[in-house]
């Protein structure tokens, strides 16, 4: 069967079980609430209009057993068809994510982080008789405790002004031109999540060239994102509606690939050794190495060790020690050399080094 930047038309779970295991990279789940809203209860908004809110068939379930089975079954799935090193990150409301959260963990998975999705612009509690449900959560699991997922944390740094990326995100809810419409100009989908949303995860948690898998492909957003960011999609969809617009949208798409969606922030640099450096002139036996805090030590060998009130020990374990630091510190990020007059960081000549070898 071919799934690869396809929507698969169909039930999820048995669509699911038809596709090889082991051949995601990522999955973003966006799944029925189960908002038990009562039959026939409507909800209006302050001036008098109703509230066209989400009470579609595909969010209906017998009981929340009956819900809790539904999710076991294709959260059983995903774990299947993700690769030893996936992730899932699925999406849910206060209705049912406590549950998701117990299914996840009762199915082998290991919560890495939650994340809360901040609404800068929520639907009102148009009774006012409780809190203003202003914020989803997400909830991002690898298979096992000792996967190496990917994350891209220089990614997020970048996209947080140069802070570590937190676990609270704020952005409005799908509105505007975004927001897909049907032929008679009304809403296509309830639920529609937010392009900007969905461009932080797949940034963050995929590689370019990864494949995505969304089990409820609803609006397509999930493969609209992964296309325009360089990455492949397999999206199932049960509503033929919605198969259809989403289709279009998908065709519309036009990559959009720069550093955030490159990950160039998180490319690990070409390793390279000291002696290499030493062999090739770029530091001399014998020079001074020259801390931040304006303390001297002399390159004693090319496998960069350095000799310091008569200790001859790692770069790194003399910039602890200058530093009254019980552990090593990285020497890369405190110490300088003398050329031409000037002080030069070790690690702005490692990079020069690097980029010699490079071209």
């Amino acid at each position: 069967m071919k799934y690869k930047d396809e929507i698969l038309l169909g039930d999820t779970i048995e669509t699911m079980s038809k596709l090889p295991e082991k051949s995601f990279d990522f999955c973003f789940a966006d799944p029925p609430y189960f908002m038990q809203i009562e039959e026939g209860k409507k909800l209006f908004r302050v001036e008098g209009k109703e509230f066209d809110g989400c009470d579609d068939d595909w969010d209906k379930f017998s009981s929340m057993e009956a819900y809790k089975k539904f999710t076991r079954e294709w959260l059983s799935q995903v774990r299947r068809v993700l690769k030893d090193d996936g992730t899932i990150c699925v999406i849910s409301g206060m209705q049912s994510i406590y549950e998701i959260g117990s299914i996840l963990r009762e199915l082998g998975y290991w919560v890495i982080n939650d994340i809360i999705w901040k609404k800068s612009n929520p639907t009102p509690n148009f009774g006012g008789t409780r809190l203003n449900n202003s914020h989803e959560t997400l909830i991002w699991a690898s298979k096992s405790k000792k996967t190496k997922f990917t994350f891209n944390y220089k990614t997020g740094k970048y996209l947080n002004g140069g802070k570590q990326m937190g676990s609270i995100w704020e952005f409005p809810v799908c509105s505007g031109l975004e927001r897909l419409k049907d032929d008679e100009n009304q809403k296509l989908h309830n639920t529609q999540k937010p392009e900007v949303l969905l461009h932080r995860i797949i940034t963050l948690f995929t590689n370019p060239g990864d494949l995505v898998l969304d089990p409820f492909g609803g609006t397509m957003t999930t493969g609209a994102v992964a296309k325009e960011c360089g990455r492949h999609y397999t999206m199932i969809e049960r509503d033929e509606k919605y198969v259809k617009y989403g289709a279009i949208r998908l065709d519309n798409v036009v990559p959009n690939i720069g550093d955030v969606e490159n990950a160039v922030f998180d490319i690990k640099p070409m390793k390279v050794s000291f002696k290499e450096m030493v062999e090739n002139g770029f530091f001399l036996i014998g020079e001074e190495f020259i801390h931040k805090n304006g303390q001297k030590a002399i390159l004693h060998s090319s496998d960069g060790k350095l000799e310091y009130n008569g200790k001859i020990a790692s770069m790194h374990e003399i910039a602890g020690e200058m530093m009254n630091s019980s552990r090593r510190q990285n020497g890369f990020d405190y110490f300088s050399v003398l050329r031409n007059g000037q002080l030069i960081s070790i690690s702005d000549i490692r990079n020069e080094y690097r980029n010699k070898k490079i071209a």
